[in-house]
């Protein structure tokens, strides 16, 4: 089963290189033990663009689609057994992110 791990920041500074080093470390650790799937950064909320094209014409806005202190700095995709073993990865970056972390798994 596959799991989306997103990286939660309230912070406008990005990872600190010494946090980087120990998320690349973590990154091995899912790569070697089987759970690796794909993981990646995310710009500020302020190079976000929200599209609305529901009512016929698109509308393009500027920035993040919530205000709010907390926003998805990063996520990984990685593959467990089952939620456990997720919750258990999940745990391990979130300690090596310096970030809280939340998981939900793919339908």
């Amino acid at each position: 089963m596959q799991y989306l791990v997103s990286v939660i920041h309230d912070a406008a500074a990005l990872a600190t290189e010494d946090e980087m080093a120990t998320i690349d470390v973590f990154n091995d650790r899912l790569q070697a033990g089987g759970h690796w799937v794909f993981a990646g950064g995310l710009g500020s909320p302020s190079t976000a663009t929200v599209i609305d094209n529901r009512a016929g014409e698109p509308v393009f806005t500027d920035g993040p689609f919530v205000e709010s202190k907390e926003y998805l700095a990063g996520f990984w995709i990685i593959e467990a057994p089952d939620l456990d073993v997720a919750l258990k990865l999940a745990t391990e970056g979130s300690k090596a992110c310096n970030r809280k972390i939340e998981v939900r798994p793919f339908r």
